[in-house]
């Protein structure tokens, strides 16, 4: 099992200042997935049955890494369980020493799977390892990682992540992600459970209930990638309860109810700085999907070689 590669300019930014401090937020461990065309960081995917949020960035080898070698037994595939907020020291420290080195041309980052020798063991143990080569110098950072997964556990790992490519059939844009964390920052004083509907005309309607008071608020008019319906004519004139529960019984919505805690988690993916951000229910109701939209820098097309989504479980299932 080897993997060795050395990071381009773009991997470095995207990660040390976007991707990174994500992951640092949502957990303190998470999966590193190299394949012979990607890279991935998961959170919540491995156990699987998992309670918590899912949460996928996926990169093609060649935005992150040149000179990109992977050979394993179970089809070139490695994973591994790593600390985030180690991996992005390591970075930022391999960064720090890189940055001193700029004149030097041959200055480059290097990163691979090592077995070495801990103090006081008498079993190597494996790290990754973020080497800053110069013509002068060397510096090594070595991150402590679990024991690669067993091919069993990485049929189990795609499975898993096959399992979450079923998209919304409604996608809605959310353009203000601080305006929908401030939202949930005055909701989450009045329950643990937020009732989420997102329907066809646009609308993201979130609404929090106890035994004393019943507090919502709506996101109107918002852009609708997938199924489109027109809302009806006297929509203007009714409440926004009533639209909802109008929407949800006409088939032009979905209603499920998910934990505070767990949507407020996966806002803390807003420090990857998405170009765009939609929210979506997965079909039967089967989770709340957030997908996070990147730009090719300079334009407006979607870059394909970043992909990054949450999916969020549900507690309890509305009707569709």
């Amino acid at each position: 099992m080897k993997f060795k590669a050395f990071f381009t300019e773009d991997g470095m930014n995207l990660l040390d200042k976007r991707f990174l401090p994500a992951l640092e937020k949502l957990g303190r461990m998470c999966h590193v997935y190299l394949t012979p065309d990607h890279a991935m960081f998961l959170h919540g995917l491995v156990p699987s049955g998992g309670d918590g949020p899912q949460c996928v960035a996926q990169f093609g080898k060649d935005l992150l890494f040149r000179d990109y070698r992977i050979s394993s037994q179970c089809d070139n595939r490695i994973a591994f369980a790593a600390d985030s907020a180690l991996l992005h020291r390591a970075l930022r420290s391999a960064l720090t020493v890189h940055l001193q080195s700029n004149s030097d041309p041959n200055a480059l980052i290097q990163i691979k799977l090592v077995k070495k020798l801990p103090v006081g063991s008498r079993s190597p143990a494996p790290y990754l390892s973020f080497e800053t080569k110069g013509i002068r110098s060397a510096v090594v950072q070595d991150v402590p990682i679990s024991k690669p997964l067993s091919r069993a556990d990485l049929v189990e790992l795609q499975s898993a992540l096959d399992a979450a490519q079923d998209l919304p059939q409604t996608l809605v844009q959310v353009p203000d992600l601080a305006q929908l964390q401030s939202l949930v920052d005055r909701l989450k004083n009045l329950g643990e459970l937020l009732s989420v509907t997102v329907t066809q005309y646009g609308d993201l309607h979130l609404q929090v209930s106890n035994s004393l008071v019943t507090v919502g608020s709506e996101l109107r008019k918002l852009r609708v990638l997938g199924l489109h319906a027109e809302p009806p004519v006297s929509d203007g004139n009714l409440t926004a309860s009533t639209r909802t529960e109008m929407a949800v019984q006409s088939g032009e919505a979905f209603s499920v109810q998910v934990s505070m805690k767990h949507l407020g988690k996966s806002l803390h993916c807003h420090l990857a700085k998405p170009d765009s951000t939609f929210y979506g229910i997965a079909p039967g109701g089967a989770c709340l999907t957030v997908i996070f939209q990147y730009f090719i820098p300079g334009t407006r097309l979607t870059d394909k070689s970043i992909s990054f989504y949450c999916r969020l479980p549900v507690l309890d299932t509305g009707s569709s």
